[in-house]
């Protein structure tokens, strides 16, 4: 059946074969308000006067996963060959358009013969509906993930971001944000507040304010000048400004005297007085570049200092160091370690040059459980020791993460995971993996035991308590204290002045308390 003035089927738009094309010059068919777009016949507006209207039905159809231009008070021809037979519209054009879990006030609620609060201009109208019925290929709201799909602890990612959960229950609607719980972080990622990463410094010397390095260079110039030296004046500006401020000062003091403020203070000086002196002055990665430099110069290798200075920095300090050691020496770290040791310690020693270890602050705890499964394997479980795991997981891992391998491993075994080194390695490489652990636990209590072990016995070590003390100082000397005491009985200060009664001048010894005190 048709009517005259409408197209034949291939003259409409794609979808639409009977709608009318904009710019033809068939007759208008003789219905109130006229096709969509056409001039000449107004449609009568759903809404009361006064009413914000609607913007008119786009001449384009919807495709398939856009919702529909068609807006209340808009219909399709009541009359003609597709009012008579809908399902002229292919099932596969017309999906359905409106979720059955409609979020509150989006979109308007739409019913066959209804149209949402307004009163419909042709109120006996028995309009085809425009939506496919529900069948399997249209699902339900029950196809939909809600909450409850996605495993606990998880965040929820789904494609459909504004459903609701429950959907349309007849009325009553969820908030939206109650559909999913905020996407926050997995159970079993927890931030270790304690973690050695995340500890605050804790220094003895802060950098002094304010600052006036001119001045400061004055007063070294007048403790110098002359006959005799003021050692006093000398400890009283260096021993408690910080390293930067102290290269403030030697430059200042060029400037103005035309001299190198490092010579004048070593002719000046003399002994371990002028051994500290000139370690506070060098700039830290220099000095600990050269500290290494020294213990691999010569006949024999001091694989103590190297170890620690290396096995205990962070990526970036290895990284400063090594760049400082081929500015002074012209020659690469890395292939001075390996020339200088051997075996495993010369592995553990290459990986940690890297300088590329995971320094994130939160635990996997699967991972760590995995990681202390592997270890036991690699050690107890097997006739020798498979030195290569140990090597990556202890070199490669976060402190953080460390600390949670080491309490999976004795939840597993028992065992302190030092213990277990002491076990598995001897030599230099199970001091280099101790010197690991120590400093994943409590690297203040690892300097602690350094020093403590500089001043033990007969003799003094003074090229590693004049190492520690400069270089901690303006980092962790105030934990390294507390951990001397609590481990030694002993205030650091009181070992240091029993243990430099060979100092006849008392400079050193007041310079190294002046640094540990603050």
């Amino acid at each position: 059946m048709s009517y005259p003035g409408y197209p034949p089927n291939n003259q409409g738009f794609p979808g639409h074969p009977g709608v009318q094309q904009p710019g033809s010059q068939l007759p208008y068919p003789q219905c109130p308000g006229g096709n969509v777009g056409q001039q000449g016949y107004p449609m009568p507006s759903a809404y009361p006067p006064g009413q914000p209207s609607y913007p008119q039905q786009s001449p384009y159809p919807p495709q398939v996963g856009q919702y529909p231009p068609q807006q209340p008070g808009q219909f399709l021809p009541q009359s003609g060959p597709y009012a008579q037979n809908p399902s002229m519209y292919p099932s596969s054009a017309v999906p359905s358009q409106y979720p059955s879990s409609n979020v509150a006030g989006q979109y308007p609620s739409i019913v066959p013969g209804q149209f949402s609060s307004q009163a419909s201009p042709y109120p006996n109208a028995q309009l085809p509906s425009v939506y496919a019925p529900q069948s399997a290929a249209y699902p339900t709201q029950s196809a939909y993930p809600t909450q409850s799909a996605y495993p606990p602890n998880q965040p929820a990612t789904s494609v459909y971001p504004n459903m609701t959960a429950g959907g349309y229950d007849g009325g009553s609607r969820v908030p939206p944000q109650a559909a999913y719980p905020p996407v926050s972080t997995p159970a079993h990622y927890q931030p270790l507040s304690s973690s050695p990463a995340q500890k605050k410094s804790n220094p003895t010397v802060r950098p002094v304010t304010p600052f006036d390095p001119r001045r400061d260079a004055e007063i070294l110039r007048k403790a110098m000048k002359g006959f005799g030296t003021d050692e006093k004046s000398i400890i009283q500006v260096l021993a408690h400004r910080v390293n930067s401020q102290r290269q403030e000062i030697a430059i200042q003091f060029k400037t103005m005297f035309g001299k190198d403020l490092i010579s004048d203070l070593k002719s000046e000086l003399s002994g371990k007085f002028e051994d500290l002196v000139v370690a506070l002055m060098t700039p830290t990665y220099d000095f600990l570049a050269k500290e290494i430099y020294n213990a691999i110069d010569g006949i024999g290798t001091n694989e103590e200092t190297i170890i620690e200075i290396i096995c205990t920095a962070s990526n970036a300090e290895i990284n400063n160091i090594k760049m400082a050691y081929h500015k002074l020496f012209g020659k690469d770290l890395e292939k001075e370690l390996m020339g200088e040791t051997s075996g495993t310690f010369r592995r553990l020693l290459v990986s940690l040059c890297q300088g590329q270890r995971n320094e994130n602050t939160f635990v996997d705890v699967a991972s760590a459980q995995a990681d202390a499964q592997n270890l036991l394997q690699a050690g107890e479980l097997q006739f020798g020791t498979d030195e290569s795991t140990f090597n990556m997981i202890l070199c490669s891992r976060s402190f953080c993460q460390l600390q949670q391998v080491f309490l999976e491993y004795h939840r597993l075994t028992g065992r302190d995971f030092e213990d277990v080194i002491k076990s598995e390695f001897s030599g230099d490489i199970e001091n280099g993996l101790r010197a690991i652990v120590k400093s994943v636990r409590d690297k203040s209590s690892y300097f602690a035991k350094r020093l403590h072990e500089s001043m033990a016995g007969f003799g003094t070590n003074d090229k590693s308590l004049i190492r520690i003390v400069a270089t901690r100082c303006e980092i962790d000397m105030v934990d390294i204290k507390n951990a001397y005491m609590s481990m030694y009985g002993k205030s650091l200060e009181a070992d240091i002045a029993s243990d430099t009664m060979d100092d006849t001048s008392g400079d050193y010894k007041k310079c190294l308390t002046a640094l540990v005190v603050g």
